[in-house]
């Protein structure tokens, strides 16, 4: 991994330090899913061409789906795609309210050159294109005369949008007039209500005809125009992850009606082509998408997301409207760690210190110590194995001649460093072949 830059690596090694996906450079790590890459790519390709797609991935925890869902997210943004990720919860951003959720669209939006939020960049890149085009047809076009042309490109585009809310066009109009005439306050306020924020200035509203906040409704029309602005401003597709959707089966039940309801109300509008160049990704275990708490809770959502998993996994539909992630046994983890270990090794100081030290073998040792620790679930292991690896073992190596992690280092995992789902692991067991004394410390 001598071609990544030293910009990449790091940003890669800092986040896997913390324990957190990293937002660029997947590709790095990528392990096992090749045998998703061609339909992926075949999806985004519908995507760009002006068709939609609704893909759900289920799979128990560590399974990998943020990864798999940031990988997919860098494959668009090489397109030339928007994306978005919203965690879904029971109180921040519930499903049922898909104003709330829009909102938290407009709040992640990054586009490849611009990181979130990048929908502020995206009008404004739109509104310069209006422009270029209106000089295009007539190059003699100034001030006024230029603002009127560009004003009717501006509602021919949303002319289908503006149908079914007209208050779009006339804040993104309104928008345009107060950033050329200099009313910052203004156009602030105005661009903060397209992107569904709520208690926005009346007085920004009132200045052009538009009034109250966004409800649950609009936000689908106000999605539409999101769309068409993305387009026009080069690009092809937004990717939007609503990721932990199983949030859903802790809520109040008449909630969650509403927001299987919800789901099943997107998957059909998807369907019947009224989000052209939307990609649409949602996450969850196999208990939401299987059992009575989740979506079985509501028959028609079932119908559209049901997918026969009975074959050998090697057999599953990668083109399916449900994807199941394999999870991680030993071997993966072992070459996510052979990965991980290359990567750093391309810069650090001695590369070959650090790929003789901590070798294949030593990898194996580690990823087994973290699984025992873990009740011996290896599927739980990723993230926390990474992290011991890049703080605790290559950090160390790379900086102190003398350590040998085999002779210096008893990997230790405190429960403060663990997530709900990990520690409710490591309670199973203390480990391979330990005893315990301290609750708040696994000894491996």
């Amino acid at each position: 991994m001598t071609d990544v830059s030293p910009r990449r690596r790091r940003e890669v090694i800092d986040a896997l330090r913390r324990g957190t996906v990293p937002s660029n450079g997947l590709d790095l790590l990528a392990v096992g899913l090749d045998r998703f890459s061609a339909a992926l790519d075949a999806e985004l390709d519908t995507v760009a061409q002006g068709g939609s797609v609704f893909k759900a991935v289920r799979g128990e925890y560590g399974s990998g789906k943020t990864f798999f869902t940031r990988h997919l997210a860098e494959r668009a943004l090489r397109r030339g795609f928007a994306t978005a990720e919203v965690q879904i919860s029971e109180t921040q951003t519930p499903l049922h309210r898909l104003e709330t959720v829009y909102r938290r669209v407009t709040e992640s939006l990054r586009t490849s050159s611009v990181p979130p939020s990048a929908f502020r960049s995206v009008l404004d890149s739109w509104l310069f294109t209006l422009e270029d085009e209106a000089l295009a047809q007539e190059s003699s076009l100034t001030g006024e005369t230029l603002g009127a042309a560009t004003d009717a490109l501006l509602e021919g585009r949303l002319a289908q949008v503006s149908a079914r809310t007209p208050a779009f066009a006339q804040a993104l109009r309104g928008y345009r007039a107060a950033g050329t005439a200099g009313e910052t306050a203004t156009a602030d306020a105005l661009a903060a209500w397209l992107g569904g924020q709520p208690h926005v200035a009346a007085a920004a509203k009132r200045a052009v005809g538009v009034k109250g906040d966004l409800d649950h409704f609009g936000a689908m029309a106000f999605l539409q125009g999101l769309l068409l602005v993305l387009r026009d401003a080069g690009h092809p597709g937004l990717l939007i992850v609503l990721d932990e959707v199983e949030t859903l089966q802790r809520v109040r039940g008449d909630v969650r009606d509403k927001a299987l309801n919800a789901l099943r109300q997107l998957i059909d509008e998807i369907d019947a082509g009224r989000f052209p160049g939307l990609y649409l990704v949602i996450t969850g275990t196999p208990a939401f998408f299987d059992g009575r708490a989740g979506v079985g809770r509501l028959a028609p959502l079932a119908q559209r997301l049901a997918t026969d998993f009975s074959t050998d996994m090697r057999f599953d539909n990668p083109r399916a409207v449900q994807v199941r992630l394999p999870g991680f046994d030993r071997g993966r983890l072992v070459d996510l760690g052979s990965r991980v270990r290359d990567l750093y090794a391309g810069g650090a100081a001695d590369p070959s210190r650090i790929r003789g030290t901590v070798d294949d073998d030593y990898l194996g040792l580690l990823a087994d110590a973290v699984a025992g620790g873990l009740g011996g679930r290896v599927g739980v292991a990723p993230r926390i194995f990474v992290k011991k690896l890049v703080g605790d073992v290559l950090d160390r190596v790379d900086q102190f001649a003398d350590f040998d992690p085999v002779r210096h280092y008893a990997p230790t995992i405190v429960s403060e460093e663990l997530t709900d789902a990990e520690r409710a692991a490591a309670q199973l067991t203390g480990g391979a072949g330990t005893s315990r004394t301290d609750p708040d410390e696994i000894e491996l």
